[in-house]
């Protein structure tokens, strides 16, 4: 038996719709995670990109457990000295709602080139409204 390796150009992409409302944030974006990286797919392979794209609205409606939003803090440096700032997940939510999706499914994908290329394919949208009607994403139950 040869090994099968997938082709960047014989990958079929799909698009996906998640409704971001009352989900837990680690659950919802270690799915998310999954389906950009291909993994739910037979023909996944490591090194290439089969994954698919995945549109998520109400992004401000996402759930944190225990008292995570006032707990949890993100941290990024400027790389001057004294450059460290920090924001709590509730900060966060009111300024940039998608942020807190996007950093967790970042943080979730391989940290190379390729992972760039997966977290590319991840449309997050605040509120219930998205513009890639034109794609007929399908509504994925997670």
């Amino acid at each position: 038996m040869k090994t099968f390796v997938a082709k960047p150009n014989e990958v079929e992409k799909k698009w996906y719709l998640v409704d971001a409302e009352n989900k837990t944030l680690g659950r919802l974006a270690t799915k998310i995670a999954i389906i950009l990286r291909g993994k739910h797919k037979p023909i996944y392979t490591p090194h290439v990109d089969t994954g698919d794209f995945v549109v998520v609205v109400n992004a401000e409606k996402i759930r944190l457990t225990g008292k995570k939003w006032d707990q949890k803090f993100y941290y990024r440096h400027s790389g001057y000295i004294g450059g460290l700032k920090k924001i709590s997940a509730k900060k966060l939510r009111e300024k940039k709602p998608e942020e807190i999706i996007r950093l967790a499914v970042k943080r979730m994908l391989p940290k190379t080139k390729l992972g760039a290329r997966q977290l590319k394919k991840l449309k997050i949208y605040a509120g219930p409204e998205h513009p890639h009607h034109a794609q007929k994403p399908e509504k994925l139950e997670l």
